[in-house]
């Protein structure tokens, strides 16, 4: 049987393209309604446009910047008041910009930790009260592997999903005798805009090109994890293995390794 979602209403952080769109998509697709959330207006309206014209699904958007509290408090409360509580969150929202250390803006990476960590933990902050509430709810983080398997030039890219995971975790924890469910996904490349803003130069992406993943199947991975919650997904298998190597092996693996993580 397939799965519906029907009752569904899902906000999703960096929903305007890449895998927060896919992900808006494919809760369309199944029934639900997805809440969109981004910064850019234009982009988020024209997402809305195409899920009515191809699912006959409404999706609500709303302009947000995950890296400002306040502005995340007063959107969640909105959505609450025009559309009813949040079922579904999903932290999607994140950038990267690789750099080694030496040569990294400080401004850069206090960007990325405000988005990719502060950002999924503000958004997380609003929605679980009521969430716990309402007696049902699901919390789904977009990381990565790179949050279990750190590479030079993405120090603080690393280090901002290896946060990320932690903090899930610790929410998983702090939930754990209410009905919510948190789960974290951690793809390894994806084909998306990303690398426009992480690489500029396009060697990394070349270089992962045969390891790159399809937004859609990213999303349909996430989507799943709503009807049946799981606590972690590590994927492609093969990074995944890898990444379990890793930290049971960790200086054995740099060395093995060391020139395939060089490759950005």
């Amino acid at each position: 049987m397939a799965m519906t979602m029907t009752g569904e209403r899902a906000a999703i952080t960096g929903a305007s393209s890449g895998i927060g769109a896919e992900i808006a998509l494919e809760i369309a697709r199944k029934g639900g309604t997805p809440v969109l959330l981004a910064r850019s207006e234009d982009k988020l309206a024209a997402l809305s446009a195409t899920i009515a014209e191809t699912t006959g699904k409404r999706a609500p958007y709303y302009t947000l910047d995950v890296s400002k509290p306040d502005e995340v408090d007063q959107v969640f409360a909105k959505i609450a008041a025009e559309e009813g509580p949040v079922t579904t969150l999903i932290n999607n929202a994140g950038f990267a910009v690789f750099d080694y250390i030496e040569d990294a803006s400080m401004k850069d990476a206090e960007d990325m930790m405000r988005v990719n960590v502060l950002g999924a933990a503000a958004c997380t902050q609003a929605v679980l009260p009521r969430m716990r509430k309402q007696r049902y709810g699901r919390i789904i983080f977009v990381a990565s592997l790179a949050g279990k398997i750190s590479t030079p030039k993405a120090s603080i890219y690393s280090a901002s999903k290896h946060a990320l995971i932690g903090f899930a975790n610790a929410v998983r924890m702090e939930t754990a005798d209410d009905p919510v469910h948190i789960s974290t996904i951690n793809p390894g490349p994806v084909e998306t805009n990303f690398f426009n803003i992480a690489d500029q130069s396009g060697e990394y992406k070349k270089n992962v090109e045969k390891f790159l993943l399809d937004a859609s199947y990213v999303a349909e991975k996430a989507v799943k994890l709503i009807a049946k919650p799981k606590r972690e997904l590590n994927f492609p298998k093969s990074m995944s293995a890898g990444a379990k190597i890793y930290q049971l092996f960790p200086g054995l693996t740099e060395k093995i390794a060391g020139r395939l993580f060089m490759k950005k």
